[in-house]
């Protein structure tokens, strides 16, 4: 998929387009360049209202070519590199969203998989539970 990093975006318009590709994924924009494996601040955290421009540590519009065979470690480095913006990608695990830093290695196909198992399994429990409840 190709996104569109324009000065105009809001940071929640990138967000959506990327959650739309991934939908066990997210990515959460920070004020500074963090090295790979390591884990962002949440008072770090930009507000999804803000336009790229106020954040933006160059002035780089273009387009991001994503694809589920990239890492994510290669997908935050290209937003820092090419056009200054510091991200996290997050995977969701149950109700909880966790930052990749220790998985930072696997694919965007492969966290977005491990999450949906998660996803899953949860969904299966739930149900047997409730299935138990009924016999009661």
């Amino acid at each position: 998929m190709e996104m569109i990093i324009e000065k105009s975006k809001t940071l929640h318009e990138v967000q959506e387009a990327f959650h739309s590709l991934f939908p066990f994924l997210k990515l959460e924009f920070y004020k500074g360049e963090h090295l790979q494996a390591v884990g962002s601040a949440k008072q770090d955290t930009l507000e999804s209202h803000l336009s790229i421009a106020d954040v933006q540590q160059n002035n780089e519009e273009g387009s991001l070519s994503i694809q589920g065979t990239m890492s994510v470690a290669a997908l935050e480095q290209v937003f820092q590199e090419t056009f200054g913006l510091s991200v996290q990608v997050f995977r969701k695990s149950g109700n909880t969203w966790l930052q990749t830093t220790t998985s930072d290695s696997w694919t965007l196909n492969e966290q977005n998989q491990k999450a949906l198992e998660k996803h899953q399994v949860i969904k299966e429990d739930s149900v047997d539970a409730m299935d138990l409840q009924d016999l009661e």
